[in-house]
């Protein structure tokens, strides 16, 4: 089992920047794929960003060139710096980690972008 505990939401300035953390535990395996889901009001969840435990990213063209997700494998840690937030954004981040044979969601984070 893989438990996920995210971090760092909160409320935003429209333009501003929140960075948000996520650490696993429990029986992890080396190959494995962490990132990043929210889930506005009245819409579904959507895939923000993912990033593999070799480093291949992926990007929601929504959000290209203003996010940026990064990990530390020793940590069991994914990151999603988030740049230039626009209102539509808040919404509640998910973290999200998958192997083989599995795969986990934390609880949530809410962010709020508004002024």
């Amino acid at each position: 089992q893989v438990q996920l505990v995210e971090s760092g939401g909160g409320l935003v300035q429209p333009g501003g920047s929140l960075k948000l953390s996520c650490a696993a535990s429990g029986s992890i395996f080396s190959i494995n794929t962490m990132g990043w889901y929210r889930q506005a009001p009245g819409k579904e969840r959507e895939l923000v960003a993912t990033i593999t435990s070799g480093y291949a990213s992926y990007y929601a063209d929504s959000v290209k060139g203003r996010f940026t997700i990064s990990r530390e494998n020793a940590k069991n840690t994914v990151y999603l710096q988030m740049n230039s937030l626009k209102p539509e954004e808040t919404a509640v981040y998910y973290c999200y980690f998958s192997d083989a044979g599995n795969a986990y969601w934390g609880k949530g984070t809410l962010v709020t972008v508004s002024s």
